[in-house]
């Protein structure tokens, strides 16, 4: 079994040092659902709930969550979050949210996209309460994580008035031959 990485050698918690690490495009996936009666499923499609539109406001609540993780999970990194997406998809018995969030960075979005995830949960709970005493969230879960090595600058100045297409093909070969890990695209 692997050490943890947020416990030092004395056992203490530390935050994780990443700046040896490359910049690279990460994405992650988390998911969770809330179980609902079906009477309070048909309150939110027609929009009859006291509180307003309860899918929108989980929606912006779950963005607002997934780029403050850092102020709410003491060890996690501050991200620049490129994109965070909340999807909302009913069932006969349950509302499912998926979270994505992306970026570029040196540590992945993991905890990012299940604090997304999360809170647009607990803004549906908290939207619901005065009609539906059942709730219950559940199933939260990575569903993936993805990190793909990017080059961030290009260090051959004439590239700079190539064509955006061969730059493209040219960006990628630059990464290649500078990355063991990156295959070349053809």
């Amino acid at each position: 079994m692997r050490r943890l990485t947020h416990i030092g050698r004395d056992g203490r918690a530390r935050m994780v040092d990443v700046s040896a690490k490359s910049m690279s495009r990460r994405r992650a996936v988390a998911a969770g659902k809330i179980r609902l009666r079906h009477q309070t499923l048909d309150l939110i499609k027609n929009d009859r709930i006291a509180k307003g539109n309860v899918f929108a406001t989980a929606r912006i609540a779950g963005i607002q969550a997934a780029k403050q993780t850092a102020q709410l999970i003491p060890l996690c990194h501050t991200l620049s979050l490129a994109e965070v997406k909340i999807d909302i998809v009913t069932s006969k018995e349950s509302a499912n949210v998926k979270c994505t969030a992306q970026t570029v960075a040196q540590t992945g979005v993991e905890m990012e996209a299940l604090v997304g995830a999360t809170v647009a949960l607990l803004s549906i709970y908290d939207m619901c309460k005065a009609v539906d005493k059942e709730m219950q969230i559940y199933d939260v879960r990575l569903i993936e994580k993805t990190k793909s090595t990017v080059a961030v600058w290009l260090r051959e100045p004439h590239l700079r008035h190539v064509r955006a297409s061969q730059r493209r093909v040219a960006h990628r070969a630059t990464a290649t031959t500078n990355d063991s890990r990156i295959k070349r695209k053809s």
